[in-house]
């Protein structure tokens, strides 16, 4: 895990060593363990090494192979064994024990395709210096971040925005992005950001640009494949295949030459990882570590069901509870290491996971990302769910996922409603923010809101879209920087992309079932090391932040929103006083990125 840096001049100009350092010194971070530099006439990759697979200095970036291939990466490619395999028996020689050189010598035999062998996470970019292109990657899933910008006429791109705000004295935030994050709740859906000209390189695409008439392409090389053969097993068989899938990516991702923990909230998703990778972690000179972020309401607090996991898997357990002067403390830090707005404080929490972490001595971390969207997790995924039933056997289910989701049935029916039309939806939210001027307005993205609505009507473009748009992006986003920031590279065994298909390709029955969500890694976990009341319980939490709590404590709030000077240009007349949370945190943290970015509005 790193952080790369890149400069693409115009022919006949020089990069230097100190343009890219500026670039590499802002991601210091990411890669505390090294750094390297390598410039051909105009063009000039740089690198920051975060040392986890062969930790000798035959890792260090960038990597050359001979004098045909240079490369800067960030990621893993947790299959790097099996390809390395098969590429000595296609006759290549391998001069490390590295992933890095293992995607060289790939992309030296199947060209471009080679990232369609690739199991795992990434964002590279090669020089083919025969071919006089550089061919950039992102992984399927867009776990690993790839930003880029064009400034007269020179193409910059790196792992984080902040290396690239130094290239300009004034930025000016995107209005789409702004509206569609402040009225929607959408972030990281579409391939801006919330700067104007820094875009990002969306997952499961590929970018190349040519040296020759310095201009690039971008195109997607992945898309979803659903099995049949999968979808119509028994739920006897469905169960197998699902438990040998999510094995084998839990292997995969143990795959270290450094200390392994796992994130641990109490939840199905991260009580069922913890448990599988304390069976296969193969130090046993060492407890496998998890760790807990426990929230100071007792409603939020999950701790007592983690605590039941540790108790089962024999796991050595770090505990977090961040206090309401520890958040007011990281405020602005996290803001910073973030880079664009997010939509609460439950990144605080993870935030402190991943401090924890790094003063454990804990270099990788699992988490339980991608989960939900796989699983059809989330409470709203019952009303796209329902939509699928006859109506005959509404009303029964409606019964049942009341009980089993831990909400009422009435709140149901309000999803149901809500996230169904895009009427009742679009209203709701045009209404709330009335007061923002209408040449403001005019920005919002309302395709997108209603295509999120007409995914309702079918469930498997509902989590095609929330996997590659309205939903996944921004929590890989928030985990990539929190855990980067930590110098912390965080592994996602639910993102495994066999796993993926896998799991979306088994019938949705198995998924919803009597009410019952996840239904079937709920069989999974059955009879394993878990306890009944993990692998059973209904209400969903996760590290939720104590939000009320910390407002409390933090008195200035409407005084930092009401200076914001972006805030007051597209409100018409005083900021309104919102009592909804969610809503006062989009505007503080606004207000917040204004200023620590210094980012202005026309």
């Amino acid at each position: 895990m790193c952080g790369i840096a890149g400069i693409i001049d115009q022919p006949g100009q020089i990069i230097t060593d100190f343009e890219l350092k500026k670039m590499t010194d802002a991601v210091a971070h990411r890669g505390p363990d090294g750094e390297g530099f390598y410039v051909d006439k105009n063009l000039g990759f740089g690198h920051r090494r975060l040392s986890i697979i062969d930790l000798s200095q035959a890792g260090d970036q960038p990597m050359k192979l001979d004098e045909d291939y240079v490369i800067t990466f960030n990621g893993e490619i947790y299959n790097y064994i099996e390809l390395k395999d098969e590429l000595k028996k296609l006759g290549h020689q391998f001069n490390t024990q590295t992933d890095t050189e293992v995607i060289l010598v790939a992309y030296r035999e199947w060209g471009t395709a080679c990232v369609e062998k690739f199991n795992g996470m990434w964002a590279f970019a090669i020089h083919d210096i025969k071919n006089d292109i550089v061919f950039c990657s992102r992984d399927r899933f867009g776990v690993k971040p790839f930003y880029y910008t064009l400034i007269n006429g020179k193409f910059f791109f790196g792992s984080e925005i902040k290396q690239l705000i130094h290239l300009q004295s004034n930025w000016f935030v995107n209005k789409r992005v702004l509206m569609d994050f402040l009225v929607f709740s959408l972030v990281d859906h579409t391939d801006q950001t919330f700067f104007e000209g820094i875009n990002v390189l969306l997952g499961s695409h590929n970018l190349i640009y040519s040296l020759k008439s310095n201009t690039f392409s971008i195109n997607k090389y992945y898309s979803i494949t659903k099995h049949q053969k999968i979808n119509n097993l028994s739920d006897i068989d469905s169960i197998k295949v699902f438990k040998a899938g999510i094995e084998q990516a839990v292997k995969f991702r143990l795959r270290s030459d450094v200390k392994v923990g796992t994130c641990l909230s109490g939840g199905l998703d991260s009580s069922y990882i913890a448990s599988l990778a304390s069976d296969l972690y193969n130090h046993k000179d060492e407890q496998f570590s998890a760790i807990t972020a426990q929230s100071l309401l007792k409603e939020e607090d999950e701790s007592n069901y983690a605590s039941k996991v540790v108790e089962s898997c024999g796991l050595n357990w770090l505990v977090t509870k961040p206090t309401t002067e520890d958040f007011l403390a990281s405020l602005d830090e996290v803001i910073y290491n973030q880079e664009e707005p997010f939509l609460g404080m439950a990144i605080y929490m993870q935030h402190f996971v991943m401090k924890k972490a790094k003063d454990a001595g804990i270099v990788v971390l699992l988490d339980g990302q991608g989960a939900d969207e796989i699983l059809l997790g989330y409470s709203r995924y019952i009303a796209a769910y329902f939509k699928s039933l006859p109506f005959t056997n509404l009303i029964n289910n409606i019964i049942k996922a009341k009980d089993h989701f831990g909400i009422s049935a009435l709140t149901l029916l309000k999803y149901y409603l809500y996230f169904t039309s895009y009427s009742i939806r679009g209203k709701r939210n045009m209404w709330r923010f009335r007061h923002i001027k209408t040449q403001y307005i005019k920005y919002l993205g309302i395709d997108t809101v209603k295509k999120i609505t007409a995914g309702y009507k079918d469930i498997d473009k509902l989590q095609q879209l929330e996997i590659f748009s309205t939903q996944l992006p921004s929590l890989l986003r928030y985990e990539d920087k929190n855990s980067m920031a930590s110098s912390i590279e965080a592994r996602l065994p639910f993102l495994d992309w066999n796993f993926v298909e896998l799991a979306l390709s088994i019938n949705n029955s198995f998924k919803i079932r009597n009410g019952w969500s996840k239904f079937i890694l709920r069989r999974a976990m059955q009879g394993g090391t878990l306890p009944d009341e993990i692998t059973w319980r209904k209400k969903k939490l996760g590290f939720n932040a104590p939000t009320s709590i910390w407002f409390e404590g933090f008195t200035d709030v409407n005084s930092i929103i009401n200076k914001s000077v972006i805030l007051n240009k597209i409100y018409d007349g005083k900021i309104p006083n919102y009592t909804n949370e969610q809503i006062k945190w989009r505007l503080l943290n606004i207000a917040k990125w204004e200023k620590i970015y210094n980012i202005k509005i026309n």
